[in-house]
């Protein structure tokens, strides 16, 4: 086995837009090759950097090879978002390093690939900056334009609790119905539609909206109710003929478990920036795989994230699709090299060391 150590780590911010910046880490090894991890949207980046920085002491002269050790000495299931979204941006470089250095890809580490490619579905809800039925469709329209097969839409944004306390449906959710419905109409029946619902209904008020979009026959319905009642999900399944997917929030193998042994769900959305990166993320996907559930990657994310999320799930037999973040900016591919290449709606999994790009 190679030796290697941990040179120095630095951080890169670079802004995106109103919904956040991408947070990546570059490890530094003593031969001078360079891991890269991605640890966006922890909720605020200064912390995140200061948690990065607190660790340096010790992680300076870190075997990346000693990976297990690294995540038994530093992780904890009790620490903050912010924490585990550094820790997780660290393992994703140190895998990086490891591939590098045996000058093999990261999912070679994981057991292989079982797949040559990864499909995407594109997330248009942060470029959808008009909310109308129409500024739904147009973006919705666009992206399958560009060859991908599958679209996620947040449509119900705007409701609040006010909103589904009447038990009824109110004018926002109204509203949500018919940009789900402008939505299917402009890119046909052969195009997977998602909608997140961002936790914003009660069991009863969700169910009376899956009654409404039975019709549409959708890919899943996304975080419905909040994860805070894990029998409500069992109800909903049982109850609506749509799949549900949830799991965005949470970070642990230890909340993964209780959500898959009490809520009755088809999906699960662990995120590679949280879940205390590619190990991480393929522990998650092995406690889905005893209970047949699918695992679609939580990816609102920049690149590296991206790229960490494909070399893991290439590994994992039970993936199903991965989030992408699109439209937020024309220049996001240029930022890694080789640039990010979509060719409808897949992205290849590269054979280049490590997570198989540089930033």
């Amino acid at each position: 086995m190679p030796t290697l150590k941990i040179k120095t780590i630095e951080t890169e911010v670079v802004e995106v837009n109103h919904r956040g910046n991408w947070l990546f880490v570059k490890l530094h090894a003593d031969d001078n090759t360079i891991g890269v991890g991605e640890a966006s949207h922890g909720r605020d980046d200064g912390r995140v950097q200061h948690v990065i920085d607190t660790l340096k002491p010790a992680l300076i002269g870190w075997n990346p090879f000693q990976l297990e050790a690294f995540r038994q000495r530093f992780y904890r299931d009790t620490e903050s978002h912010t924490y585990h979204t550094a820790l997780s941006g660290i393992e994703q470089a140190m895998c990086d390093l490891i591939g590098k250095a045996l000058d093999v890809p990261s999912y070679q580490l994981l057991g292989g690939k079982c797949r040559g490619k990864i499909r995407l579905y594109a997330n248009i809800n942060r470029a959808t900056l008009d909310r109308s039925p129409s500024g739904f469709a147009s973006n919705a329209e666009r992206a399958v334009a560009e060859g991908f097969t599958a679209i996620k839409c947040a449509p119900f944004d705007d409701v609040s609790t006010s909103n589904i306390s009447s038990g009824s449906l109110t004018r926002a959710i109204c509203t949500g119905i018919d940009r789900i419905r402008t939505i299917r109409a402009a890119i046909g029946d052969d195009i997977d539609l998602m909608v997140d619902c961002h936790s914003r209904f009660n069991p009863g008020i969700l169910i009376q909206v899956a009654k409404e979009l039975e019709d549409l026959h959708l890919f899943w319905i996304e975080d419905a109710v909040p994860l805070d009642n894990l029998d409500a999900f069992a109800h909903i399944s049982r109850s609506i003929g749509i799949p549900i997917a949830t799991g965005e929030r949470l970070r642990t193998p230890v909340a993964f478990d209780r959500l898959l042994r009490h809520a009755e769900v088809d999906y699960i959305l662990p995120d590679v920036k949280h879940v205390g990166g590619i190990s991480g993320l393929k522990k998650i996907a092995t406690l889905a795989a005893a209970r047949n559930v699918m695992v679609t990657p939580h990816n609102p994310s920049g690149p590296v994230a991206t790229a960490a999320s494909v070399q893991c799930m290439a590994s994992v037999p039970n993936f199903a699709i991965l989030e992408y973040a699109w439209g937020e900016v024309e220049w996001r591919a240029s930022l890694v090299s080789p640039p990010e290449k979509i060719v409808n709606g897949f992205i290849e999994v590269p054979d280049r060391p490590g997570l198989g790009i540089t930033l």
